[in-house]
C-alpha cells in the first residue's frame, strides 16, 4: 500500500544534505513545517541550486574538499525533480533576534546557513533515502505524495 506523506522542495545542496543527515536544523521565514510536527516529510529536489555558498563555509570546518565533493556527488544520485528520500519532523520556533554567540553558532552548523535570526527552525530527524526516485513536479509550498511500497526504505 503506497505511503501518503507531505511533500517540500530543497534545492541542492540542501536536499541532499538533509537526507546525509547533515542538515537537521530547516529555516524558512514562515512556519511552513510546524503543522508537520512528529510526522514523516518526503523531500523533493528542486531543479535548482541554492545561489548562497555558506553550506561549503560550514562544511569545511568538519571534512575536506574531497570530501565535500564526495558529498556531492552523492547528494545527486537521483537527479533533479524527484522526491529522493525522508525525514522526520520535529518542533519549529522562531529564532530570536537576539541570539548570538555559541548557541547561534550551533544552530548555523545544523542549519547549514548563516543568519538565522526571525526565520522559523525546524528540527529534522530520522534522514533516509527512498531506495529509487519517485519523479514528480515540485510545488511552491506542502504538497501531498504517494510513494509506493516497493520505493520505501
Amino acid at each position: 500500500m503506497a505511503q501518503q506523506v507531505w511533500c517540500l522542495s530543497f534545492r541542492q545542496p540542501y536536499a541532499g544534505l538533509v537526507l546525509d543527515g547533515l542538515k537537521t536544523v530547516e529555516s524558512r521565514w514562515r512556519p511552513v513545517l510546524a503543522p508537520l510536527e512528529n510526522q514523516t516529510l518526503g523531500i523533493h529536489i528542486a531543479q535548482r541550486d541554492w545561489e548562497g555558498g555558506e553550506w561549503r563555509q560550514a562544511l569545511s570546518g568538519l571534512m575536506n574538499r574531497g570530501q565535500i565533493q564526495e558529498l556531492l556527488e552523492g547528494g545527486e544520485r537521483f537527479g533533479r525533480g524527484v522526491v529522493a528520500g525522508l525525514v522526520d519532523v520535529g518542533g519549529t520556533w522562531q529564532c530570536p533576534s537576539s541570539l548570538q554567540g555559541a548557541e547561534l553558532q550551533e544552530l548555523e552548523q545544523a542549519a547549514l546557513l548563516i543568519g538565522l535570526q526571525q526565520k522559523h527552525l525546524t528540527r529534522l530527524s530520522n534522514p533516509r533515502w527512498l531506495k529509487a526516485p519517485l519523479s514528480t513536479r515540485g510545488g511552491r509550498d506542502l504538497w501531498t505524495v504517494e510513494i509506493p511500497p516497493e520505493l520505501l526504505p
